[in-house]
């Protein structure tokens, strides 16, 4: 069963994939970042056609989710209008035209799988094969090979 803080962050994370989707967003993945930073538990990246898309994406989320009655803690980057950052707290939403997503390939930063949280049982070892009553044998190592020195004159 999910736990109350899980399933607010699924509400938010689904209310902002919808926001991007209404206004045609491309390429949208959801990471999730709890293991990697106490800051924040997803990170959504979306990619935007033009500097007017990247604006509008990042406006209709903040006005998606602030009638839902979510704290937008801000917006930044829409004057530049290639990279805008919503900051909702537990969720950080990037859009980004694709050069600048190409370029500071976010996917690669933040996409590491989380680290297991309980020990793996160590392998078990073949079965080891029975010793006999005789004394083991003593090994010696094999004889160096030497070539063959030419006779000195």
């Amino acid at each position: 069963m999910a736990t109350p803080k899980l399933s607010s962050i699924l509400k938010l994370q689904n209310a902002v994939v919808e926001a991007l989707e209404d206004i045609k967003a491309r390429d949208i993945v959801v990471l999730k970042t709890e293991h990697l930073s106490s800051m924040f538990e997803r990170v959504i990246i979306a990619t935007a056609e033009s500097t007017r898309q990247v604006n509008a994406l990042a406006n209709n989320v903040q006005v998606k989710l602030k009638a839902m009655g979510v704290r937008v803690y801000g917006i930044e980057g829409t004057d530049s209008g290639e990279w805008a950052l919503v900051d909702l707290g537990d969720i950080v939403v990037h859009v980004m035209q694709p050069t600048a997503r190409a370029h500071y390939n976010l996917e690669e930063l933040w996409d590491h799988p989380a680290a297991r949280t309980r020990p793996v049982a160590p392998k078990k070892s073949p079965a080891a094969p029975k010793k006999s009553a005789a004394p083991a044998k003593k090994r010696t190592s094999p004889a160096k090979k030497t070539k063959a020195r030419p006779a000195r004159k």
